[in-house]
């Protein structure tokens, strides 16, 4: 009987070259790392997609952030003092500043009303827009006034005025006059002096010059003066311009000096302000 494992030659050597074919086929299999640098490349371009798509959204949260155009920081609210990145002890500094009256006309005071860093200042300030007369003052002359000075009688009382009466000065326009009728009836009985014109925001030395060549106070408000070398902390915080911190300051020099002898020696308190002195001694007595 004829064995079934006899080969003829030709299947003994198509059974070899079988063999040898599978055995390098195992070999390329094994020792080429056909998966490993597949994967590397597809890695490689997965890091560059990757790249492409950070680059892309770091470009639209820049373009989400909200632009900061530019504004008068006298208008700064609550919420806006938020977005600019102020923290709420500095937005309140600067409202209490402005419920005084008071108002900001440069990056500077801004800085030493609030407090901010430097490093906000920086991002801040170069919006900062302040009125024209605040940035570029015109020269003051004597010479650009070609009125001639009116007498008291003929002058017209300030706490009695109109609108279109104001209107009528040179540099006084719909918005001033608004603005100064504004201020005068914040007081009940009006100005005392013409002097706390210069409260007025807006109003220039030029202008205020023009306003009292036409106006005057002839009623001014009754005000029950207070003495400086007895008033309590809290009586000196209801006079204009002096807020809490200067009536502890006022308060440590007349102690210091055992009272005040004169007007002047307020310009000697910490923090006083010496350009709203004459305005200040309006609500003050000596004795």
């Amino acid at each position: 009987m004829k064995s079934l494992f006899k080969f003829t030659t030709g299947q003994r050597y198509g059974i070899f070259l079988l063999v040898a074919l599978v055995i390098i086929l195992q070999s390329v299999y094994f020792i080429v790392d056909f998966p490993t640098k597949v994967h590397q490349e597809n890695q490689a371009l997965l890091n560059e997609f990757q790249k492409e798509i950070d680059s892309l959204k770091i470009i639209e949260i820049e373009n989400q952030k909200p632009k900061i155009y530019p504004f008068n920081p006298n208008y700064i609210t609550d919420y806006k003092g938020y977005t600019l990145g102020m923290t709420s002890e500095e937005i309140n500094r600067l409202l209490e500043f402005r419920n005084q009256n008071k108002w900001i006309n440069s990056t500077k005071q801004f800085q030493e009303v609030t407090k901010v860093s430097d490093s906000l200042l920086a991002i801040l300030s170069p919006n900062f827009k302040f009125p024209e007369w605040v940035t570029n003052p015109k020269p003051y002359s004597n010479s650009s006034f070609l009125y001639s000075e009116k007498s008291y009688d003929q002058k017209i009382d300030l706490n009695s005025a109109t609108a279109l009466q104001l209107q009528k000065v040179n540099g006084i326009g719909e918005k001033l006059s608004e603005r100064i009728i504004k201020f005068r009836n914040k007081f009940q009985g009006g100005f005392i002096a013409d002097i706390q014109l210069q409260d007025v925001y807006g109003l220039t030395p030029e202008v205020i010059e023009k306003v009292t060549n036409e106006f005057t106070v002839k009623t001014p408000k009754q005000v029950l003066k207070i003495n400086l070398n007895e008033a309590s902390i809290d009586e000196l915080v209801t006079i204009q311009h002096i807020d809490y911190e200067l009536a502890y300051e006022i308060i440590d020099q007349r102690t210091l000096r055992e009272g005040f002898k004169s007007f002047d020696e307020l310009t000697k308190v910490k923090e006083f302000p010496i350009d709203k002195i004459e305005i200040i001694k309006l609500y003050l007595s000596l004795k």
